[in-house]
């Protein structure tokens, strides 16, 4: 249920909530509804007073946030997603700006000449929060390229619209307003370079300065907010901050007092970016609060049979729906093919065309954006036809894309994940591949999927998951699992010699022995207790003793750690499957469904198919005592081979 509640459907859900708490409000008492959101929110010290409506407060005050999560979100997708590839921005970047300039021709084409031309911004911007949150609703279990691609979309459009609120629809620019909030933001960047780890009290102070200058200088506030989270960089935790911040966590436990818990607490803060802490800050109030807000506040129309006649043929609302429902997928499908067809492929479509299909759809919901636009273009009866316009096409749009991505739910698995992402391939994680010479590898050496962990002795998580990855390996044949070490020795200080007494197991061919072991017995890792184990295996006691006593094994451990190092590895257990960075949870159930869309990728790639023909060989782990198998894939040994994996599973169980 609390997975569920922080989902964006959920977000969505509560602001189609608000939409209907606001026509239910405006059509049951108009008069209130007007004066309430007209009410003056004012606040002043001696003679000077600033105050707004608390419409505006909403709509340039909190919409200012929702902007800044947009901003943090694409970002995010730029530094750490599969946009750090830079060529793959300049499809959706372009299919965006094509998806703005279609719909405003549809629009204006239909009010050409009339006195509702010169709305035409209002047609032309998604809605970011209230699209993804009816992808949430409408296309659930769709792979996150595919929302990747949508958010870098709608970040574009954002941008675009916003730039035109600026330009077209925005009152004259100050100068000397406009000035202060580029020296604002200026000063927010020197600060978060001079001084990183006190983002926040800079941030708060140099971004409401930034805001409030805004606020007085004929430029929309809520640019504000989408070019602070632009420019607010994304990263993984560095071990190294992290082993700091351990330290000092310790002191505190030692001596606590005040200043070391002050201390503590900001270094914790400082092991991660400023994007992870203000995502994790401002994205549930945005979700939850500042958008439904928005939508309380903007679509309440009163509506009686006599404004619906006359928005059924009225060119502002005929333009807005056909623009959204029409124009919207008409002009990513379009954009997309033409790049695609001008670069000779490099610069291809980075999801299938069943996706781009879905992601043109749902660039119909035109909500946020468009009614501020309308706000500032329309008024009176053209105010409210524009508003029924963008709510219907928001209404079909969402409706529009459930029925695409429900026809390609339909679909089997490999077809399926064809029409959803084509043939575009996520860029790869894990900068080393797995060498099973170095790597120790359980289940078939050459599996087609290949579950990685990064793994401490002692870590109670790596002890919990190991369980799961054992019933991987036995319910799942074409699953190999891969441990390397990354001993944490600031917390766990029994790792790294735990780490070099599988190594030294191993050297006498009893690696998983000793890391079932291992694993069982955490809470006895002492130099007493692995040589008990040594003993237990029946391993030479001798030698076992004098390689972990002479660091023998410890340059193959500082490989692992320097590995982990190099692919941001900072935590264990970190997963990695087929060499994608596993984001989800550490439980057998999701576990399990990253495996199966492995699997549903590898069948989707003839390549990956043709290298796996009758004919080629494959090996079997078997008892340290028994060796390896090689043995052909024909039908003469299919059944044996079985058989034997069966065994040499159960053995290792």
């Amino acid at each position: 249920m609390r997975t569920k509640l922080r989902g964006p459907s959920a977000g969505a859900s509560v602001t189609i909530l608000a939409v209907l708490a606001a026509l239910g409000w405006a059509n049951t008492d108009p008069g209130s509804y007007e004066r309430f959101w007209a009410t003056q929110l004012e606040a002043g010290l001696g003679s000077f007073h600033v105050g707004w409506s608390l419409h505006t407060w909403v709509d340039s005050g909190l919409m200012t946030l929702f902007f800044l999560v947009v901003g943090l979100e694409a970002r995010k997708e730029f530094d750490l997603g599969d946009l750090r590839e830079r060529r793959r921005l300049v499809l959706p970047v372009t299919a965006s700006v094509v998806a703005m300039i279609v719909p405003v021709a549809i629009y204006v084409a239909v009010n050409h000449g009339g006195p509702a031309a010169h709305g035409w911004g209002v047609a032309m911007s998604t809605d970011s929060a209230l699209a993804l949150g009816a992808f949430g609703i409408v296309a659930r279990g769709v792979p996150d390229q595919v929302r990747t691609f949508l958010l870098t979309l709608f970040v574009v459009d954002d941008l675009v619209a916003l730039v035109l609120v600026i330009l077209a629809y925005g009152e004259a620019v100050e100068p000397v307003p406009t000035l202060v909030a580029v020296i604002s933001f200026g000063a927010l960047l020197i600060a978060r370079k001079v001084r990183p780890s006190s983002t926040r009290g800079s941030d708060l102070v140099f971004g409401v300065g930034t805001w409030a200058a805004l606020m007085f200088s004929g430029i929309e506030p809520p640019v504000a907010g989408l070019a602070i989270g632009l420019v607010t960089t994304a990263r993984v935790p560095l071990r190294s901050d992290l082993e700091h911040a351990t330290g000092l966590v310790r002191l505190f436990r030692e001596q606590p007092s005040p200043a070391r818990a002050k201390s503590a607490t900001a270094s914790l803060s400082a092991s991660l970016s400023v994007n992870a802490r203000l995502l994790h800050l401002f994205h549930p109030w945005t979700t939850f609060l500042i958008v439904p807000l928005f939508a309380f506040a903007n679509a309440g129309i009163h509506i009686d049979s006599r404004l619906l006649a006359q928005a059924a043929t009225a060119p502002v609302t005929i333009g807005i729906v056909m623009a959204y429902v029409l124009g919207k997928p008409l002009a990513v499908i379009v954009g997309s093919w033409l790049v695609a067809r001008s670069s000779r492929g490099r610069l291809s479509v980075p999801v299938g065309w069943g996706a781009v299909l879905g992601s043109g759809t749902l660039a119909g919901v035109g909500f946020t954006v468009s009614l501020l636009i309308a706000t500032l273009a329309f008024s009176g009866q053209q105010l409210d036809q524009a508003k029924i316009g963008i709510l219907v096409a928001a209404t079909l749009s969402t409706v529009t894309s459930w029925a695409v991505y429900h026809v390609i739910g339909l679909l089997p698995s490999t077809r399926r994940h064809n029409v959803l992402l084509g043939d575009s391939t996520p860029l790869d994680d894990l900068d080393d591949a797995v060498n099973t010479d170095l790597d120790h590898v359980r289940g078939i050496v050459d599996a087609p999927i290949t579950i990685l962990e990064y793994g401490d002795f002692e870590c109670p998580y790596c002890s919990e998951i190991e369980p799961t990855t054992r019933h991987m390996l036995t319910s799942q044949p074409d699953v190999r699992y891969v441990w390397r070490h990354l001993p944490l020795t600031d917390v766990h200080p029994h790792a790294l010699l735990a780490a070099e007494a599988a190594e030294a197991a191993a050297s006498q061919g009893a690696f998983w022995d000793m890391h079932t072991i291992l694993l069982n017995h955490q809470d006895r890792l002492d130099l007493p207790s692995l040589l008990s184990y040594a003993e237990k295996l029946g391993l030479d006691s001798d030698r076992f003793k004098n390689e972990l006593l002479s660091g023998t094994h410890r340059k193959r451990v500082d490989r692992h750690i320097a590995s982990a190092d190099a692919n941001g590895v900072s935590g264990t257990p970190t997963f990695f499957i087929n060499g994608k960075r596993y984001q989800g949870r550490h439980e057998p159930k999701a576990l399990s469904d990253a495996i199966q869309q492995a699997r549903i990728e590898l069948r989707s790639s003839s390549s990956t198919e043709s290298g796996r023909r009758s004919g080629t060989a494959r090996r079997v782990i078997l008892p340290s005592s028994l060796g390896t198998l090689d043995a052909p894939r024909d039908g003469r040994t299919s059944m044996a081979l079985d058989e034997l994996e069966q065994e040499s599973v159960a053995y290792r169980n």
